[in-house]
């Protein structure tokens, strides 16, 4: 069984009011993408790891995670893009697991199990149950529904896959010319099943400069609890 993860970190750090790539932010005294990396490529299961990221910030990564298994790829100007990208460099590979950069707090633990569901039914994602009351409006912002929270889930990353059935799903939305923001719906659209897998609610993502100060409090609390 080979595994191949692709760590997702092209993005930018405009949301956050900065100039560089907010996966450059230290975390309890490591980047975001150091603790992103790490959390795959200390796990056996784990064969190549591919980080896809913009050009100007490969010197950089490079030099924070220097790994003879890591290997870079230039982004897209989407989601889809990107991981199409790290696809296509890919030679040969069983399961295919995509995971946020924007994620550092993700567990070894969640990563197996979410795995170990893929390689049961094809297609898995970690996720949480909603907690809140979700509202659907229309376009004046009225409500107009209010589904039932038992049977919504929160996806987050990683979502793994067959790496032949991703491959046939990525050549179907390239050639609907569809572009998804996630990758469950990709699969989804193929007319394959996705099965979530419970995972944890501090797999936080980080987007808000306080989403910083939020990770190093679930980092601490973590620490107290060994």
């Amino acid at each position: 069984m080979y595994n191949t993860a692709v760590i997702l970190a092209a993005g930018n750090g405009t949301r956050m009011g900065i100039e560089k790539s907010k996966m450059l932010l230290e975390i309890a005294g490591k980047t975001v993408i150091e603790r992103s990396v790490e959390a795959f490529s200390d796990l056996p299961e784990i064969d190549e790891i591919i980080v896809v990221c913009r050009e100007c910030d490969i010197e950089e990564f490079s030099r924070l995670i220097s790994d003879e298994s890591i290997t870079f790829v230039i982004g897209g100007s989407t989601r889809q893009q990107s991981v199409m990208n790290a696809v296509e460099t890919i030679d040969e590979c069983d399961f295919i697991l995509i995971h946020d950069g924007a994620r550092p707090l993700v567990t070894q633990r969640a990563i197996i199990n979410t795995l170990d569901k893929a390689q049961m039914f094809g297609a898995a994602a970690t996720g949480v149950s909603v907690k809140d009351t979700i509202k659907i409006i229309d376009k004046e912002y009225a409500i107009v529904d209010t589904p039932d929270r038992n049977s919504l889930v929160s996806i987050q990353t990683p979502q793994i896959f067959d790496f032949s059935l991703y491959k046939k799903a990525l050549e179907k939305a390239n050639k609907e010319n569809r572009d998804y923001t996630d990758d469950c719906q990709l699969v989804e659209n193929f007319g394959h099943k996705v099965y979530t897998v419970m995972g944890d609610y501090d797999n936080i993502k980080i987007t808000t400069k306080s989403d910083i100060a939020l990770a190093e409090n679930i980092l601490k609390m973590r620490s107290e609890q060994l």
